[in-house]
């Protein structure tokens, strides 16, 4: 989980950073941080472009369209350069969002490790009907 707080610093979003690292028996498979795709511009550089819209309850939410999520990087880089990530594991410094817990569910992840919860009710079916497994890892807060 320290490397994935590392991985999170790279991080080109103004509203969170967060870090995602794929591993498979102790070795890196893959890493990924939040922000623009390639060649695009970060946020860092000309702002967020912030959209809304209603998650299942009516809740408001906002999410940027600049912004590729950490999973999704990590799971693309992996693409990339054709590893497999049937059966890894996935650490995040924040839960997954709906979207991203999809994907991996789709990838064969087996089990995803977050320290910090982000709106965890939003993948509570998914998590049951998938057997993803999500477990919380508390580390000491940095100094």
């Amino acid at each position: 989980m320290t490397i994935t707080r590392e991985v999170a610093e790279r991080s080109t979003c103004l509203r969170a950073k967060v870090g995602a690292v794929i591993v498979r028996e102790r070795s890196i498979l893959a890493t990924g941080y939040n922000g623009s795709p390639a060649g695009m511009p970060h946020c860092l550089d000309v702002g967020c472009e912030i959209y809304e819209s209603k998650d299942p309850s009516g809740e408001v939410v906002q999410n940027c369209f600049r912004t590729i999520h950490a999973e999704i990087n990590a799971i693309a880089q992996a693409a990339r350069h054709g590893t497999a990530i049937n059966k890894a594991d996935i650490y995040v410094t924040h839960t997954p969002c709906v979207h991203c817990f999809k994907t991996i569910v789709n990838t064969g992840i087996g089990r995803v490790f977050y320290e910090k919860p982000y709106k965890i009710e939003t993948i509570a079916e998914l998590r049951e009907r998938s057997g993803v497994e999500l477990l919380q890892v508390v580390l000491a807060s940095r100094s």
